[in-house]
């Protein structure tokens, strides 16, 4: 079994939490307040502020050149495709990316953002890719699964969200993440993997606080 496939089947727990979480089902069938989302909104976005530096300081730790490639379009698609989503979001709901810049974080998100800035600047690049993953792997999972439902929500902003976190490209990005991931993990001790597993588990257990926090039902600070 792959490193990839073992994270996933060790943190199969906390990646059911996010996969049934109420904001996920309220995604996918229309319900969902759009107060939440918009919860969600604000705050994922100063997440991704801080997941773009994190993404950056990987592309400077990719041991080739491809490696540096596809961390800067992974960057660039961050920073154009998805924030830009977040920018017409915002809009709908009358606000500028002034304001989605000026939100002040709520706990989970700085506690999520603090861990994955600290892998970046403290652990090997196959540290930073497990960091990253349960983000860009969880979300293409949750998106997928939503848009095989037969009937897609009748909120526009929601089936946009699906669309764009269930395409292809999207999609194939995280296939990239885990391929790396195995990859770099192939030549690493017993006791580096088991530290891999520590942040994979962490970073899924961050995930799941983040969906509380845009509920409403934030716990308290993950690993």
């Amino acid at each position: 079994m792959s490193m990839s496939a073992r994270l996933r089947e060790r943190a199969a727990p906390a990646w059911e939490r996010e996969l049934s979480h109420p904001f996920v089902e309220g995604l996918g069938d229309g319900t969902l307040d759009p107060a939440r989302f918009q919860v969600w909104l604000r705050q994922d976005y100063l997440f991704l502020m801080e997941y773009c530096r994190v993404v950056a300081l990987a592309a400077a730790r990719a041991e080739d050149l491809e490696g540096m490639q596809r961390f800067a379009e992974l960057l660039q698609s961050t920073l154009r495709t998805e924030m830009g989503l977040h920018r017409r979001y915002a809009a709908q709901f009358g606000l500028g990316a002034d304001d989605l810049e000026a939100a002040v974080p709520l706990p989970a998100t700085r506690a999520y953002a603090d861990f994955l800035v600290r892998i970046a600047y403290e652990g090997p690049l196959a540290a930073i890719v497990a960091a990253l993953l349960p983000c860009a792997w969880g979300y293409s999972e949750i998106a997928s699964r939503l848009a095989a439902r037969p009937a897609p929500p009748a909120d526009d902003r929601y089936r946009e969200w699906i669309r764009t976190y269930s395409s292809p490209e999207f999609s194939a990005y995280a296939d990239w993440l885990r391929g790396l991931l195995d990859l770099l993990s192939e030549s690493l001790s017993g006791a580096e993997q088991r530290r891999l597993e520590e942040i994979f588990m962490a970073a899924s257990e961050h995930e799941v606080r983040f969906w509380d926090m845009a509920y409403g039902m934030e716990g308290g600070p993950a690993p």
